[in-house]
């Protein structure tokens, strides 16, 4: 039987002839699906459903040149890429791009259609019984049952649109209504209309009481009778104070008087509430399709391109290995799965127990796993046919170079920097050389590649190149670098109580600080002092910084006394990033001069990109950052850079031992090879290191799930917090100490994460004139309360190729309260004081959109362009909306969301007004998100419809909400089955339109690090 596509349904049509975009209308011969348009075809076969039966993405395969069955879409790409398979199809005369052929049977296997795979015979009685195969068997009879309970039937039909659209916000709190006609077009028919509701979709779990609809309907007085000739008229209504969505079932019972059997007819009754316009802008501008990642062929012809000058303007004097990846290791992860090659790497590549003689060769073997995951993730930013124009307005001069637009570059999706690599070829060439370009200029949304000069003979304007992105693997050699070192004393990376020197000296002489506001603080006073008491030698100390109590003002005056009280101290200062440690050398600039202090930068980065006040601090060589001759280098007391940079003193050849001391800001985001290429190089055995920072924000930024699974995201800082030795309880200040005043936050916005995250340690200490600034606020639930959760139930979207979600109506709502924050004139509120949170890019891209005109000034962001930042407000828009929870599991319908760092990081950014919009269907699913869900409707914040669980249990940490929503939601679609196969007069077979996202889309809202 030939399957109608749901959007042909959706234009109310049973067969294809009474589609009104007949002349558009595609059909898939392979699925036997009729698509309503070209565009929807193009959507049903990028689907999950369709590529399966396509390329058989978890069933067999089968290889007609190497005469073998392959397992999986994945291993199917890698084979074909293979040198045997290669060279049997040269052998054979066939191109080794062949289609697989999917079996219809294998031996000892049953094939499951419900899960679209092959099962072993002697597994098949328990697969059937599992779960998630009943799962998808309760849900295939549920959309069959809907399928056939929404169709016309026994004559009878009901006409008119039960969707409301786009209603204003002002109307919806009238009440706005719509008409069905019910009409029966049997002349002798004697029908009565039983029963006439609107119930919800779905009964969630923890409702206090039977939930009751949005919607009501009315029929008229000379009802429930039908006769032929006589249609009635049902009047359906809303009222809703609230923006959102609503989405219930109209079920309408009749009766056949004579035949005594009664059927239902149903309809979806659905409405938006919201601003049209808002709508018709952020609409999706194409449905989603999934983009068809296909594997790259290598690239074994390759004409070297120009390197930027900026790549020689650093004296090394240290030759940097290539550190190339094992074959054996690149093939593991190429053809094994996820869960197969985190045992396979775990058991052969990593060493049984980490110590001192096989750290190396662990992180080493991490670092292969994470470059091999960044270099396929580049895959996605290819594109098939870019036009290179002349690049003459670049100023490139010299050798023949191109420059091309890249899309979403000034998002840095991909992250190019000057010094990376470029491969570009004519599209369509049968044979595969390759020109490598240089990046010489990163301009907006342009690059500018210089090539070798025999590109320039077949370079012309019309002609359309296939363009790779290349990994730059220079941040990842230093790193390997870094590990090969013979520096590697236990005190350091795995610091005991014996490595303690007895006896920690007193400080001679009393301390007169540079910021006299320390002295009042005094965790922040222990931590300067405890560094200064160290002896030389010691184990690393710990300035653990929870948000807003000011560890870097600690860290830089632990540096300046360092320097006033020892004449001989040398330090060198890194931090994660550029903007951190400039924030750590203007800090020092005021008791620094420019022949104490030197700022090292990427030489790839430009000098508008540096403060005009630390400009002086550094040194440029043919206009590229560089490093002055190595005597002077050796005579600046404090250096100050990022971890990756970290590596120039080594690579001019400083010697081991010349800083006394060394430091890592924001030590927990970097990865530990990151923080060791510093620490590996330029430490003896009388070096001290210092770290600050705070394990309960977010850490490193790590591409590869099985590099996350064997532990790269676990920061050194994180890591040796985790032992006893550095215990923050510990008031002795011996190894680490717990700053414990905030200055940044409202008691009330600080009180959660407080005692969530740090023990309630945390003392609220902010100007009042700050934190309280929004106290009596007229939008607040509460008045003093500020925090404000608005529940908004909404719809997550996708649109055109790109797996990234967004929320309109979220989007809507921060954009409502943005103008009111802006309109009320007794709490004036600018741009800059205002700060937007996503976790997710293209809901980023859509609330910028709608802020055009209204606060274009208004910084929107992820959760990781905010962290070390405040605002007065902060608004969080959490995207997730998805009703799938029959279908996905957890992690994947709360997606990046349910991330306790990006949590606590998230609500920590406000000073006095927090707000935050979402689903709390799918938010409670997660017992974080619970807590504190429960904690500001407790406290009066809550905006919109109520909660459907009682806030005042307290919340099983174990978690267990998504399956017993889950199961609950099955029963409810299994009774609703059960109800209309009853009802019915027809019953038809279905099938699930599942829907699936490929791993591959898993990093597309993850950051990826500018490193240099």
């Amino acid at each position: 039987m030939v399957r109608i596509c749901p959007q042909l349904e959706a234009h109310g049509a049973c067969t294809i002839a009474q589609c009104p975009e007949y002349h558009e209308v595609k059909t898939c011969e392979l699925c036997g699906v009729f698509c309503a348009s070209f565009a929807w075809y193009e959507a049903h076969i990028a689907g999950k459903k369709h590529r399966r039966k396509a390329a058989g993405s978890t069933t067999t395969l089968h290889c007609p040149v190497c005469n073998v069955y392959i397992y999986g879409q994945r291993v199917w790409e890698q084979h074909i890429l293979g040198g045997a398979h290669a060279k049997k199809a040269l052998q054979q005369g066939l191109s080794p791009a062949v289609e697989p052929i999917i079996p219809d049977t294998l031996p000892g296997r049953v094939f499951c259609s419900v899960c679209d795979k092959h099962i072993p015979e002697g597994q098949w009685s328990s697969h059937s019984q599992n779960f998630d195969h009943r799962k998808k068997e309760g849900y295939a009879a549920y959309k069959a049952a809907l399928r056939e309970a929404e169709k016309d039937k026994h004559g009878v039909i009901v006409s008119g649109d039960a969707d409301f659209g786009v209603v204003e916000i002002l109307d919806a709190k009238d009440g706005v209504s719509r008409s069905l006609t019910i009409q029966t077009t049997v002349p002798s028919s004697r029908l009565t209309i039983c029963s006439i509701s609107v119930s919800p979709i779905y009964y969630l779990l923890l409702y206090r009481s039977k939930p009751s609809s949005r919607f009501t309907v009315e029929l008229p007085n000379h009802g429930p009778t039908l006769f032929y000739g006589r249609p009635i008229a049902a009047t359906i209504s809303v009222r809703l104070p609230h923006a959102g969505r609503a989405e219930d079932r109209l079920e309408i019972l009749f009766e056949d008087i004579i035949l005594k059997q009664r059927f239902v007819i149903v309809r979806p009754v659905t409405v938006i509430i919201g601003s049209r316009a808002d709508y018709e802008l952020l609409k999706p501008k194409a449905p989603f399709v999934p983009r068809r990642r296909t594997a790259r062929q290598p690239e074994n012809d390759v004409v070297p391109g120009i390197k930027p000058p900026s790549s020689m303007a650093i004296p090394y004097v240290v030759t940097l290995l290539k550190a190339l990846p094992p074959t054996d290791l690149v093939a593991v992860l190429s053809e094994q799965s996820t869960s197969e090659a985190i045992g396979h790497v775990q058991r052969v590549f990593l060493p049984k127990t980490l110590d001192t003689t096989t750290y190396a060769r662990h992180f080493k073997a991490l670092l292969w796993v994470e470059e091999f995951r960044m270099e396929r993730d580049l895959e996605h930013y290819d594109i098939p046919d870019a036009l290179l124009r002349s690049v003459s307005s670049f100023n490139i001069e010299g050798c023949p170079g191109g420059g091309i637009g890249v899309p979403n570059l000034t998002e840095k999706r991909p992250s190019v920097l000057v010094g990376d690599r470029v491969l570009v070829q004519k599209r369509g060439a049968a044979e595969g050389r390759w020109y490598e370009g240089g990046v010489h200029v990163v301009h907006q949304a342009e690059v500018g590649l210089r090539f070798h000069a025999s590109f320039i003979s077949g370079w012309s304007p019309q002609q359309r190149y296939t363009v790779r992105f290349k990994l730059n693997r220079i941040p990842v050699q230093r790193q390997h670098q870094a590990l090969d070192t013979a520096f590697a004393p236990g005190r350091v990376l795995f610091p005991s109580r014996s490595d303690m020197p007895l006896g920690q000296p007193r400080l001679s002489v009393s301390i007169k600080l540079f910021n006299r506001l320390i002295a009042t603080n005094a965790s922040q006073l222990l931590a300067v002092t405890s560094i200064m008491r160290q002896k030389p030698g010691s184990p690393p100390f710990v300035v653990f910084g929870p948000p807003g109590t000011g560890k870097t003002f600690t860290i830089v005056e632990a540096i300046k006394q360092l320097l006033h009280h020892n004449p001989n101290a040398h330090i060198l200062a890194t931090a994660s990033s550029d903007s951190a440690a400039d924030l750590i050398a203007e800090r020092l600039i005021s008791t620094l001069n420019t022949d104490e202090l030197f700022r090292i930068y990427a030489p790839s980065r430009y000098k508008k990109q540096v403060p005009d006040q630390l400009r002086p601090y550094t040194f440029m060589k043919n206009q590229h950052f560089s490093t002055p001759p190595i005597s002077r280098f050796k005579h600046f007391r404090v250096i100050v850079c990022t971890c990756v940079s970290a590596s120039i003193p080594y690579g001019i050849d400083v010697p081991r031992g010349h800083f006394s001391h060394i430091f890592v800001d924001e030590a927990g985001q970097p990865t530990e090879p990151e923080v060791m290429i510093g620490i590996n190089t330029m430490s003896d055995n009388s070096t001290n290191i210092i770290l600050s920072g705070d394990p309960k924000q977010l850490g490193p930024i790590i591409r590869s799930g099985i590099a996350r699974e064997l532990g790269l995201e676990t920061s050194y800082l994180e890591r040796l917090m985790g032992t006893s030795m550095y215990d923050a309880k510990d008031g002795s200040g011996a190894t680490v100490v717990k700053l414990v005043k905030n200055f940044r936050s409202h008691p009330a916005i600080l009180k959660f994460p407080n005692e969530r995250f740090y023990a309630a340690d945390l003392e609220p200490c902010g100007d009042k004139k700050v934190i309280d600034a929004f106290i009596g606020y007229p939008k607040l639930p509460s008045r003093r309360f500020p925090i404000i959760f608005h529940a908004v139930s909404g719809k997550d979207d996708r649109e055109a190729s790109f797996p990234s979600f967004f929320n309109i109506d979220e989007v809507v709502q921060v954009k409502a309260y943005i103008k009111q924050l802006r309109e009320e004139y007794r709490f004036r509120t600018t741009d800059a004081d205002i700060g937007v949170i996503s976790p997710y890019h293209t809901q980023c891209l859509k609330i910028r959109m709608a802020l055009m005109m209204v606060a274009d000034e208004v910084k929107v962001g992820s959760v990781e362009e905010f962290q070390g930042q405040e605002r007065k407000v902060i608004i969080i828009s959490t995207v997730r909306s998805s009703r799938d929870f029959v279908e996905y599991d957890l992690k994947h319908t709360l997606g990046l969301v349910a991330n306790p760092r990006r949590f606590n990081v998230a609500i920590t950014r406000a000073q006095a007004l927090l707000i935050v919009v979402g689903d709390p269907s799918v938010l409670s699913l997660d017992p974080l998100w619970r807590s504190f869900l429960n904690y500001v409707h407790q406290n009066r914040g809550w905006v919109g419809p109520p909660p459907t669980w009682d806030t005042s249990i307290p919340v099983d940490e174990n978690g267990g909400f998504d399956k017993g929503t889950r199961e609950t939601r099955l029963v409810d679609m299994n009774s609703f089955s059960r109800r209309m196969e009853k009802l019915t007069l027809s019953h038809v077979q279905g099938e699930s339109d599942e829907e699936g996202t490929e791993e591959s889309d898993a990093n597309v809202d993850r950051e990826w690090r500018d490193v240099e």
